[in-house]
């Protein structure tokens, strides 16, 4: 993932957070933060811990949506999801910058520092769209089996190779191809005794051709 204040240094940094007038919050684990981001124009960036948005049913079932890491950026905008069947979790200790995309538009452009933040940002709004192309493949296929099977091609060959290590654990894994947690660990056991994968812990060894 590209970082959103690459080749900016600390000082610029901070005259950019100040131009855009950012705010900068703290959370603790298992905080819901949705309520900070009101305005479906906020952009969040994480400079310090780990959060998941869920996508809620009418049901009251949660489903994840996404996982963000440290130098990653989130926000209402980037989903098709209306945000009022959105929850934000912070899984980890988190201290996230946010500023108002309005704020953006209206900045002065005339600086290098803000021209590098603008390319920094179009780069992960990029790889935003093309992680929810990827999603959305895994998505269409009907099965659990094929649905795990395009979610391990995807991800091994994303990093050239046939080991996948998988982000979060079974339970989120399940959460994020929206399948049942039972039947997706019976059918892991399935693709083992088949010959297609070898596991252990959290690596996955592909033994087909992806």
């Amino acid at each position: 993932m590209a970082q959103i204040f690459a080749n900016i240094s600390e000082s610029n940094k901070c005259k950019l957070l100040k131009t855009l007038e950012a705010n900068t919050y703290s959370f603790k684990e298992n905080e819901e933060i949705s309520a900070v981001m009101y305005n479906v124009n906020t952009i969040g960036i994480i400079t310090t811990g780990l959060i998941e948005m869920f996508k809620i049913d009418y049901d009251g079932n949660k489903y994840l949506v996404d996982e963000f890491l440290e130098d990653d950026v989130f926000g209402y905008m980037f989903n098709p999801i209306p945000n009022t069947d959105l929850e934000i979790i912070v899984k980890e200790d988190a201290t996230i910058i946010f500023i108002d995309y309005q704020e953006i538009l209206k900045s002065p452009i005339n600086k290098p520092y803000y021209i590098d933040f603008l390319k920094n940002l179009l780069i992960i709004i990029n790889q935003k769209l093309q992680e929810k192309n990827e999603r959305l493949e895994i998505l269409t296929n009907k099965s659990i089996r094929n649905k795990l099977l395009a979610y391990f091609r995807i991800m091994a060959k994303k990093h050239s190779t046939r080991y996948v290590y998988l982000p979060f654990n079974f339970t989120d894994l399940a959460n994020y191809l929206v399948i049942d947690r039972s039947a997706m660990s019976r059918e892991i056991s399935y693709l083992k005794a088949e010959g297609f994968i070898e596991i252990k812990g959290k690596r996955i060894t592909l033994l087909y051709d992806i």
